[in-house]
């Protein structure tokens, strides 16, 4: 279904319409607010987990 959905000419292409739109300048600042947004999803999937265990009753 998803074959060959991001070949690296597709990602040049999205680069270059990320880079009209917002502009050399902003880029940075938005692929590092992506980062931390990514890390802070991944952080709090971990704090589910933690207190899924925590939970559950140990025999």
């Amino acid at each position: 279904m998803f074959e060959g959905l991001l070949q690296p000419t597709h990602l040049i292409l999205i680069l270059a319409i990320a880079l009209l739109v917002f502009g050399p300048k902003n880029l940075p600042q938005l692929g590092k607010g992506l980062g931390e947004s990514i890390r802070g999803f991944k952080e709090a999937l971990n704090e589910g987990k933690d207190s899924e265990k925590d939970k559950k009753p140990q025999p």
